[in-house]
């Protein structure tokens, strides 16, 4: 949530006026794109008279959200209540199984909000199931919020997976329109990331490898330090790979099972945020970085 909209919350709700779909993240259930809103259900409808659906059918829905205020609880016969009172004015054909258009309504802070609304729909749950993986990999859930913490506004950025492993980012990623080039110096999981992405119907490159031959430059680097069977890295090795990320991005998110503030400030770079990822007993560490800027002396 900070990574999208800048701020933590306990609320279920966020008022925001960035447009996240809201398939792009495992936590953001439902969104709805404001078209009206009001100090009562009364000023809702009034303006809902003014939609004409023309030739397209509706719904009006209230969501289930758990979590609301008291004073904003409405009892499943109010909801129902209110929807078809909503439904009434709206010019056009309801269609309660099959409609063009879903409408959501939602009381939020001492006001009433109404707009197109959107369900999410589990992407990554689908990536699941992949050609080739190993059991250490991260979880889809936890890989797609690690692209949207490292990319999360798409557009002109461009990213790269320096250690890409079985590709688990590198699908999700992609899945989502981001830019990103993944690679790794093990010639087994760079056939099986190339596997995985073209089994989802995605298009990507990942290149054989070390991230020291990288030419390029990036506007972020994810890098989930090796660990697994398949490629281990020592501590020394780790170091070279933050070192080598320095000249190629000025914005890194490093995965990690274990304590390397020390390695990541060593590099180069400064650890702006952190938050912990579990599977299972299994906690991996996300550090979001930045290169460090040097304070000049002056005379």
């Amino acid at each position: 949530m900070r990574a999208f909209f800048g701020q933590d919350t306990d609320s279920k709700v966020i008022k925001s006026q960035r447009t996240i779909a809201p398939g792009r993240s495992p936590f953001i259930k439902e969104r709805i794109e404001l078209l009206f809103e009001g100090p009562d259900l009364a000023a809702i409808v009034k303006q809902a008279a003014q939609l004409d659906m023309e030739q397209a059918t509706f719904k009006v829905i209230f969501p289930k959200i758990n979590g609301l205020d008291a004073t904003e609880q409405v009892s499943f016969e109010d909801k129902r209540d209110m929807e078809r009172q909503i439904g009434f004015v709206i010019k056009g054909k309801a269609d309660v199984h099959n409609p063009d258009m879903i409408f959501g309504l939602i009381p939020f802070e001492g006001c009433w909000y109404f707009g197109i609304y959107q369900l999410s729909e589990s992407v990554w749950f689908k990536h699941q199931q992949k050609p080739r993986e190993y059991s250490t990999a991260l979880s889809t859930k936890t890989a797609r919020a690690i692209a949207n913490i490292a990319v999360p506004e798409p557009l002109g950025i461009k990213a790269i997976d320096p250690c890409c492993g079985i590709g688990t980012v590198l699908v999700e990623a992609l899945s989502m329109g981001i830019d990103i080039v993944g690679r790794d110096i093990n010639p087994l999981v760079v056939d099986g990331s190339r596997e995985n992405i073209a089994h989802f119907g995605l298009s990507g490159s990942v290149d054989l490898g070390a991230i020291a031959d990288i030419q390029e430059q990036y506007d972020v680097a994810i890098i989930d330090m090796p660990y697994n069977l398949y490629t281990h890295a020592t501590p020394d090795e780790q170091q070279e790979i933050l070192r080598h990320a320095l000249p190629v991005t000025e914005k890194l998110l490093v995965v990690t099972i274990e304590p390397i503030d020390h390695m990541i400030e060593k590099a180069g770079f400064t650890i702006i945020d952190r938050c912990i990822a579990k599977k299972s007993l299994f906690l991996r560490e996300i550090l979001v970085c930045e290169k460090t800027r040097l304070q000049h002396a002056t005379a």
